[in-house]
């Protein structure tokens, strides 16, 4: 397993743009799946981005498609989540989530997790 601490949220205003980190141990980082998922107050957490270890697949929720991007730079053990153009309704925790060898859009997916960061994006 990896560990997995995120970084970059804090309060926004809507419109605005915000990018999220997610710093990983150990070496062998290129070998997993990354996603990223959030967690509204009240709400289920879900699915936002993933991508595959070599960035070749990724996935976005229909929420966020044309808004977000979720990329990735092996050499630094780092995956990141570009945020444009954010509404009220991606306040939330967001989460970064990893797995060895896959990726996928649940949270079943992946193995190992980190702590969230906040985003609140005001109106």
């Amino acid at each position: 397993q990896v560990q997995l601490v995120e970084s970059g949220g804090r309060l926004v205003q809507a419109g605005g743009s915000l990018r999220l980190s997610c710093a990983a141990s150990g070496r062998t980082f290129s070998r997993y799946g990354m996603g990223w998922f959030r967690q509204a107050p009240g709400k289920e957490r879900e699915f936002v981005a993933a991508i595959s270890w070599s960035g070749g697949v990724i996935y976005y929720a229909d929420s966020v498609k044309g808004r977000f991007t979720i990329s990735r730079d092996n050499a630094k053990n780092t995956v990141y989540l570009q945020m444009n153009s954010l509404k009220p309704e991606d306040t939330a925790v967001y989460y970064c989530a990893a797995e060895r060898d896959s990726v996928g859009t649940h949270e079943t997916d992946f193995g190992s997790w980190g702590q969230g960061t906040q985003v609140t994006v005001s109106s």
